[in-house]
């Protein structure tokens, strides 16, 4: 987990808990590294992503032009190790009571797994092409299924909480679709939308009425 010089001095030993505690909660992804800024050298390494270890060049550069009230936190910003990994670094700068910069915590953060799964992520949300219709023209309970749930994504309203108007639509768009001219059709509806036979008869005697007074208004008929 981690690695820390020997005879670790009161910087490690203050610090080392949230430094573990961060590798704990983001291992085995992310190395927590402990800095000497007076030294340039690291005082302490958890998860460590290289060969490194207490001891070697931090390599921070010059931190005594630091304000004390200047903002402690930098990045994310981005790094990449010589195995083509991308990281997402912080440092944060540890500062004692009287100002000083004490010491500098940096964490890595292996992108690697999350790259990943967007990848995975994005291709299954690519584009799909059109459903081949005569695959499913026979299935009614499949029609039933799609044209239920596109009029939910729709609404973005659950199937439990439709309104009477919405489930008077989804009975018209199932009625174009023919679906109630199968016998068996008629409790399949009623169970994919949640409602008793009782209310969906009384539904569908609502849309047949309006339906047929819809004709007889129609000048054209």
């Amino acid at each position: 987990m981690g690695t820390v010089d020997e005879g670790p001095d009161p910087r490690v030993r203050m610090w080392a808990p949230a430094c573990q505690a961060v590798a704990l909660l983001l291992g085995p992804y992310a190395e927590v590294v402990l800095h000497d800024p007076d030294t340039d050298r690291m005082l302490a390494i958890w998860n460590p992503m290289s060969s490194r270890g207490p001891g070697d060049p931090s390599l921070l550069g010059e931190l005594d032009a630091l304000d004390p009230s200047a903002r402690d936190v930098f990045g994310p910003y981005e790094k990449l190790l010589a195995d083509g990994r991308s990281l997402s670094s912080v440092s944060a700068i540890l500062r004692d009571p009287d100002g000083k910069a004490s010491a500098v915590m940096c964490i890595n953060l292996d992108r690697t797994p999350l790259e990943q799964a967007a990848a995975v992520l994005s291709a299954f949300g690519a584009p799909s092409v059109p459903r081949p219709e005569p695959l499913f023209e026979q299935d009614w309970s499949e029609r039933v299924q799609h044209i239920v749930g596109g009029y939910v994504r729709e609404c973005g309203r659950p199937v439990e909480r439709l309104t009477r108007a919405d489930r008077l639509a989804v009975l018209t768009r199932l009625d174009e679709a023919k679906v109630f001219a199968v016998r068996r059709a008629t409790p399949a509806v009623a169970r994919t939308l949640r409602v008793s036979r009782s209310t969906l008869y009384g539904l569908l005697a609502e849309l047949r009425a309006s339906d047929k007074k819809g004709h007889h208004d129609d000048p054209a008929s």
